[in-house]
């Protein structure tokens, strides 16, 4: 998986708990979702660079 930097992302998980404290639900979610597609382009990004490898064939 491509490098992440640990307390950055613990930061950000920090701040949306600190905005659900406050009660803004909708702001807390949002921030979420748009970690998730963070991380999740990350891992796509990784696969990507790694898939110049043949796959054996119960990877397929």
């Amino acid at each position: 998986m491509a490098d992440i930097d640990v307390k950055h992302l613990a930061g950000r998980i920090d701040t949306v708990l600190d905005i659900l404290v406050a009660g803004d639900y909708q702001s807390a979610i949002r921030n979420l979702e748009i970690l998730k597609a963070e991380l999740l382009d990350l891992d796509n990004n990784d696969k990507a660079a790694s898939s110049g490898t043949p796959k054996t064939p119960w990877e397929i």
